[in-house]
């Protein structure tokens, strides 16, 4: 990766959350305005036919993983960054040096180019101050921003916002996909294609069309009223945001199955794992996906549900097998429900079966 993007303008979007999907958005944008660029992201996006394209253009859009300090080898053009959150402890053991891995990151930005950064995130705002690079900055919360969204609506088909920059109002969003979260996405992604050159009205009739990436609020299908969807979110944050988008949607009841994903980030974040889900009305927890880790005396899925209840009141339901989760949700679900697969292991499997299952039983 850092072959192909060094020898180019390279666009890197880093990030604990948002930087698969905001990748897409703009390797989405690239590839429809006609510049032909090079793409290597790590999700799957229909409209680009899997992860990768090969361009002959001028620019690299790829996403850069900060999990093991690989994207310290890019030197973008422009560097996105969505946000700086704790994950990846067992690798960089402290907060600050996660900061610093990507203090570094942005430093490494080709002389010319740019950082377009979150607003929205303190680490972030932090990072704006210490840079020495050129800045430009988005958010909704905070005032100060370059880029700021305004009256967002939110909707079951989707979302809308008034984009301003330096409190002069731009255009209006309209999105597909749901929640906050895709808006600060959007915002990153509109700002690095205008820096990329695009005009805004081949912006925004990309955003508009943007059907997500794969594992990315993913729609496994719906059936007689039942809505299934999959996200790999397995950070607590990210699935606090996860659950919020869908709970703007307005299911009549939110079911979440969720699979924690590695021991060593089940133990150093159970504190935070047990406060995430509270938008959930009913919360299933399978066995802990071990991505190849030894198991941890004490830490499991059983140990996360009590931790879960006794921080929250929630009634949380261990059941360790996804075959037993998936046959439990078959009897439970009814019309109005939107079910939620969630984890970065393969969680999703729940959620496929179930949807052939509703569809013969539908026959």
């Amino acid at each position: 990766l850092a072959a192909v993007m060094n020898a180019a303008d390279g666009v890197a979007v880093a990030g604990a959350h948002g930087k698969t999907t905001t990748s897409a958005m703009i390797s989405c944008i690239a590839a429809e305005s006609g510049i032909d660029p090079t793409v290597i992201i790590g999700g799957e996006v229909s409209s680009l036919g899997g992860n990768a394209r090969n361009g002959a253009g001028r620019f690299v859009v790829a996403e850069a993983d900060e999990s093991d300090g690989s994207f310290l080898k890019l030197y973008p053009y422009l560097a996105v960054v969505t946000n700086i959150e704790d994950d990846h402890l067992d690798h960089y053991g402290t907060e600050e040096n996660i900061y610093q891995a990507f203090k570094q990151f942005v430093g490494n930005i080709k002389e010319g180019g740019k950082a377009v950064l979150c607003f929205d995130n303190a680490k972030v705002r932090r990072l704006a101050a210490e840079t020495d690079k050129e800045v430009i900055t988005y958010g909704v919360e905070g005032e100060g921003a370059d880029y700021i969204a305004r009256d967002i609506s939110y909707g079951v088909d989707g979302t809308s916002y008034k984009l301003y920059y330096k409190g002069e109002f731009v255009t209006e969003v309209h999105l597909i996909v749901p929640g906050r979260h895709n808006v600060l996405n959007s915002m990153g992604a509109f700002a690095a294609a205008h820096e990329m050159g695009i005009a805004t009205d081949k912006i925004l009739a990309s955003l508009k069309k943007f059907g997500g990436a794969k594992r990315r609020f993913e729609t496994k299908g719906k059936v007689n009223g039942v809505w299934v969807v999959d996200d790999y979110a397995h950070h607590p944050t990210e699935i606090g945001v996860t659950l919020k988008a869908a709970r703007q949607t307005k299911p009549e009841r939110l079911l979440c199955v969720f699979q924690p994903h590695r021991y060593t980030r089940t133990k150093l974040l159970f504190s935070e794992f047990c406060e995430c889900f509270k938008d959930c009305d009913e919360l299933i927890l399978t066995d802990i996906y071990a991505a190849s880790e030894e198991a941890i005396p004490g830490v499991s899925s059983m140990h996360l549900a009590e931790g879960i209840k006794a921080a929250t009141g929630q009634e949380v339901l261990y059941i360790g097998k996804l075959t037993k989760a998936e046959e439990y949700l078959e009897r439970v679900v009814r019309p109005g429900d939107l079910v939620m697969t969630i984890g970065a292991g393969d969680v999703f499997k729940i959620g496929e079966e179930l949807v052939r299952e509703l569809e013969r039983n539908a026959d």
